[in-house]
């Protein structure tokens, strides 16, 4: 992407992909659409802010940014910014999860065109986008990689084994995001597995961190700015959000609501809501 775009349509384009992961996951019958919600202002401010370079007509451009969903669940958000990006037909995306669609209940990359790593086996995705910060090392290109994770999945080990190999080799070319939502499948992360305070935990392991308000696209995009300056170790941002942001509290006294698709009646209260543009 070669402008950036005014922060109000940023908002407008997270508002868009915000209806589309709605519908898509009602349509579909299941799906996760509050994990997807609560980093849509990371997605667009990647893709429509001028973060990424990237080319939709040509998916596979060597020179290109990459951004892995280690969060694999949360695929409808990923599926909304590649069409948005032109990566597919929009009219694809009510397919979600249908019998022979690419569109699938975690992203595959040997399906759909735009989708960097197939993910899903959290825990994976940060050594994915290692290998491919170090392939940018030995090819002399000057790409980026950013990761996004869930603070529940970095409850697991393999991410741990991850961050101290980025830090072994200096890659300042990766730059990952923490979805902190404060939930997981079973529950509040406070409770299931308490990993607070991330900034010292990460900064430990000898990265460069940034935190921030997830939810708010000007934060976002300076984050993104500032990462882009560091140099000599990764970076992380922290970036602390609200699960389902900003419909949360029309579904009921379920704070989680994890992988249950809106009823057609939230769905059409959320997307009213949405219309307004009150939150």
């Amino acid at each position: 992407m070669s402008t950036t775009p005014s922060l109000e349509d940023l908002k407008r384009k997270a508002l868009t992909v915000r209806k589309e992961i709605i519908t898509s996951t009602t349509t579909a019958g299941s799906g996760h659409p509050t994990s997807s919600l609560s980093g849509v202002e990371v997605g667009v401010a990647l893709y429509f802010g001028g973060v990424m370079k990237y080319d939709p007509k040509n998916p596979h451009w060597p020179q290109r940014d990459r951004f892995i969903l280690s969060k694999g669940h949360a695929a409808p958000l990923l599926y909304a910014l590649l069409a948005e990006a032109g990566f597919f037909p929009r009219d694809l995306l009510p397919t979600l999860r249908k019998l022979g669609s690419p569109l699938e209940g975690h992203p595959n990359m040997r399906k759909l065109a735009g989708v960097e790593a197939s993910t899903g086996s959290l825990g994976q995705g940060l050594s994915l986008g290692i290998g491919h910060c170090l392939a940018a090392r030995l090819d002399k290109l000057d790409y980026r990689t950013y990761v996004m994770t869930g603070d529940g999945e970095i409850e697991e080990g393999q991410v741990w084994e991850a961050a101290m190999a980025a830090h072994k080799f200096q890659l300042d070319n990766l730059c990952a995001i923490v979805d902190q939502n404060g939930y997981q499948q079973t529950g509040p992360t406070s409770v299931v597995m308490d990993m607070k305070p991330l900034a010292p935990r990460w900064e430990s392991f000898g990265w460069a961190t940034i935190e921030i308000n997830g939810n708010e696209i000007g934060e976002v995009m300076q984050a993104f700015k500032q990462a882009a300056t560091i140099k000599g170790k990764p970076t992380v941002i922290i970036s602390k959000t609200v699960k389902g942001w900003p419909i949360q509290n029309l579904l009921g006294s379920d704070k989680n609501h994890h992988g249950k698709p809106l009823t057609v009646e939230e769905e059409q209260k959320a997307l009213a809501f949405l219309d307004a543009e009150t939150f």
